[in-house]
């Protein structure tokens, strides 16, 4: 369910899991946490696309930087500090207009800062458990990988 919601392969949601089994810290926790840090759900969060997977298009077409920098990976991690602007290119301040204006209702995240004026946002902080959306119980992901 968790794989679906994040739009991920078997082979994708697998490699995320062995990071997170890698690094310190509650496993399951860690795994949210390295999903919601991903570049095109980050861009879904600030509002720059209605959907995942238009993130996800945003993000591969080329249209996001990172700190100033284009970055056309959709699973590219971003970490506190990192600011995302739509570039500076007519067509792609079009599609991020147009998706604000569809994604206006939908509140941003604490650990995200949006500045929906300049088309960017910055990762203020990793995201909390509690700050989280998906509502899943991350235990039995754990138990069910670590066979």
């Amino acid at each position: 369910k968790l794989r679906y919601q994040y739009g991920l392969l078997e082979k994708q949601f697998r490699r995320i899991f062995q990071t997170a089994l890698r690094r310190r810290g509650v496993t399951g926790e860690t795994l949210l946490q390295l999903l919601e840090t991903r570049l095109d759900n980050v861009v879904f969060r600030l509002g720059l696309a209605n959907t995942r997977s238009g993130a996800r298009q945003l993000v591969s077409h080329g249209h996001v930087q990172v700190n100033g920098r284009g970055v056309n990976i959709a699973s590219y991690n971003v970490k506190p500090g990192d600011e995302i602007i739509i570039k500076d290119r007519p067509k792609s301040r079009q599609l991020a207009l147009r998706n604000l204006e569809l994604t206006q209702i939908a509140p941003v995240p604490d650990w995200l800062v949006a500045n929906r004026d300049a088309l960017s946002g910055k990762v203020a902080r990793i995201p909390a458990r509690d700050e989280m959306q998906p509502m899943v119980n991350e235990q039995l992901i754990v138990e069910l990988y670590s066979r």
